[in-house]
């Protein structure tokens, strides 16, 4: 079994809910022309929307392969630390409940990502007992 199964699926399931949905639904694009640049990225608004998309994508097959996971997790939680400091942090603590559109789950998963950045990955190679 890999090493953190659990947080891995559910960081997989969540990424690429956060990812597909948006790409299909179109609400991807809205993001981009309609958030990011109003708030000052324009015209690169769209482009940051899609990026960020697509690593939350391209982070679950990657995770699940060992490969990059320090990478995957780094960038993910450098998305998310925007994601609150742009979207949630005005709105207090609480996703729902205490309030809504909070920062709670962008810092459970940030913490998630901490463990899998810190967790130590075999490379696969045989290493050599010293006499």
């Amino acid at each position: 079994m890999k090493k953190n199964f659990y947080i891995r699926s559910a960081l997989s399931v969540i990424l690429l809910m956060h990812s597909v949905v948006s790409i299909f639904s179109g609400d991807v694009n809205d993001f981009g022309r309609l958030y990011l640049d109003a708030i000052g990225f324009s015209p690169f608004g769209i482009y940051l929307a899609w990026a960020v998309k697509l690593i939350h994508l391209f982070s679950v097959f990657l995770i699940w392969s060992d490969r990059w996971v320090k990478v995957v997790s780094i960038l993910n939680m450098f998305i998310l630390t925007l994601g609150i400091y742009f979207l949630h942090w005005q709105n207090g603590w609480y996703v729902v409940g205490g309030g809504a559109n909070g920062i709670e789950f962008n810092v459970l998963l940030i913490c998630c990502f901490l463990q899998l950045f810190f967790t130590e990955y075999h490379s696969g190679k045989i290493q050599k007992r010293s006499s």
